[in-house]
C-alpha cells in the first residue's frame, strides 16, 4: 500500500525545513510551498535493518524497501477554513493517510510568527479548529443537498441517503461540542457511507513540535508532557524535533551524521523516528518477500489476512491464492536460510485467513 503523509502547519512554522529533514532534500531542491502552487513532494525509503540482514542472506539482484511519500503543502493561515480552502489544498489534505502538523516552538527574530508570539499549545489548538471548521462546512453543505434531494429519491438510494444524513448529523453534533470525527464510534457500514468525504478530523495526526537546538533536553520534554496531556488522544501522536539541525544532518554522510547526532545528544534521526511513529499511529506493519531476484518490504495494516496481503503484491496472486509459506524473520535468521527453516519446522503453511504478523517472510503459492 502507498503511504502518503501531508506536512502542514501555520506559516513560518518551519514545516518546509522539517520536510527537508525528513526527505534529505536541500533548501534548493526542496523549495517552498506557497499559495496554490503544487506542494513539494518526496518519496522516502523506509529504513529497516531486517531488510538489510535479509539482503546479506539471499544476496538478491534487487532490493526494494517500503516507501513513504511526503507532501509539503502551503501554510494554513488562521481563518482559512472560514474563507474556504482551495480545492487543491483541501484535496491533498483529505487524501492523506495521516497529517503531520509542524508546530513552531523555536525563537527567531528574523522570522515573524503570524500571531506575533511563540506559543505552540495555542498553535496546535488553532490548526485543530481550522480542521474542525473545514469538516463542519463540508457537513453543512452536504446536509443542505440531502434536504433538497431526498424527496426525489426512491428505494435503496433513498434509504442510504437518509442514513448518510443521520450519520452526518451525529458528526456535526460531535464537532460542535469540541470533538473530532474520529471520536465517533461508527459501524463498518456507516464508515463506508462517509468514506468519500475525507474528513480532516478523522485522520490520524502526528504533531511535531519544531524546537531549536538550545531547547533540546528538559525544556523540550516539559513542553511535550504538557502538549500530550492537553491534546493526546487515540489517533494523535506528539513528538519534537530540531528541524533546522536535523535538516543539516540529513545532508551529511552516514559517519559524519552519527558523530553529529552524538554531539547533539540526539538518539535517532528524525526521518527514522517519524516513520516509526507514523507506522504505529496508522497501525501498519511490514512483511517481506525474498529470493535471488529481489528482496522487498511490503506495508500492510495490522490484522490483514494472508489473502489480502497477497493482493498487495498483485491482484492475480490474491485471486488465485492457494496457500502461503511463512516463517517469522527471527526464526529465519536463527535457522540461517529458507531451506534450513523448513528442516527446523519453523516454516509454516498458512491459508487465506491467517493474520499476517510484523516481520513475516512469505512465499505465496497461487494459480490463475
Amino acid at each position: 500500500m502507498g503511504l502518503e503523509l501531508v506536512i502542514m502547519g501555520l506559516p513560518q512554522s518551519g514545516k518546509t525545513t522539517v520536510f527537508n529533514a525528513l526527505t534529505q532534500a536541500t533548501a534548493e531542491t526542496g523549495g517552498y510551498s506557497t499559495g496554490d502552487d503544487e506542494p513539494n513532494l518526496a518519496t522516502v525509503k523506509v529504513p529497516d535493518d531486517r531488510l538489510n540482514i535479509l539482503n546479506d542472506m539471499f544476496k538478491p539482484k534487487r532490493i526494494v524497501p517500503a516507501e513513504v511519500q511526503y507532501y509539503d503543502v502551503a501554510g494554513l493561515t488562521k481563518g482559512v477554513a472560514e474563507k474556504g480552502m482551495s480545492g487543491r489544498l483541501l484535496g491533498y489534505l483529505s487524501q492523506a493517510a495521516a497529517l503531520v502538523h509542524v508546530v513552531r516552538a523555536f525563537q527567531d527574530d528574523s522570522v515573524a510568527h503570524p500571531e506575533e508570539s511563540i506559543d505552540p499549545l495555542r498553535d496546535i489548538e488553532t490548526l485543530q479548529m481550522e480542521l474542525t471548521f473545514s469538516d463542519l462546512g463540508l457537513i453543512e453543505r452536504r446536509l443542505a443537498r440531502i434536504k433538497d434531494q431526498i424527496n426525489k429519491l426512491r428505494g435503496s438510494e433513498r434509504e442510504n441517503t437518509e442514513r448518510e444524513g443521520v450519520i452526518l448529523q451525529q458528526l456535526q453534533e460531535k464537532l460542535e461540542a469540541g470533538g473530532l470525527v474520529r471520536d465517533v464510534d461508527l459501524t463498518p457500514e456507516d464508515s463506508r457511507l462517509i468514506r468519500g468525504f475525507g474528513f480532516l478530523t478523522e485522520k490520524p495526526m502526528l504533531v511535531l513540535i519544531n524546537v531549536d537546538e538550545n531547547q533540546l533536553g528538559d525544556q523540550t520534554e516539559e513542553l511535550l508532557a504538557t502538549a500530550r496531556e492537553r491534546f493526546g488522544r487515540e489517533g494523535v501522536a506528539i513528538d519534537a524535533l530540531a528541524g533546522k539541525i536535523e535538516a543539516e544532518i540529513a545532508q551529511l554522510d552516514a559517519d559524519d551524521a552519527t558523530m553529529f547526532l552524538s554531539e547533539m545528544g540526539i538518539d535517532q534521526v528524525s526521518r527514522e523516528r517519524v516513520i516509526r511513529l507514523s507506522y504505529d499511529l496508522l497501525g501498519l506493519i511490514s512483511f517481506f518477500t525474498v529470493g535471488e531476484d529481489e528482496n522487498r518490504a511490503w506495508t500492510i495494516r495490522r490484522n490483514t489476512p494472508a489473502v489480502e496481503a497477497a493482493g498487495e503484491i498483485h491482484s492475480d496472486i490474491q485471486r488465485g491464492f492457494i496457500r502461503a509459506e511463512i516463517v517469522s524473520y527471527d526464526d529465519l535468521i536463527s535457522a540461517g536460510g529458507w531451506a534450513e527453516a523448513r528442516k527446523a519446522g519453523t516454516l509454516r503453511r498458512e491459508g487465506k485467513t491467517y493474520i499476517m504478523q510484523d516481520g513475516d517472510v512469505v512465499h505465496f503459492l497461487f494459480n490463475v
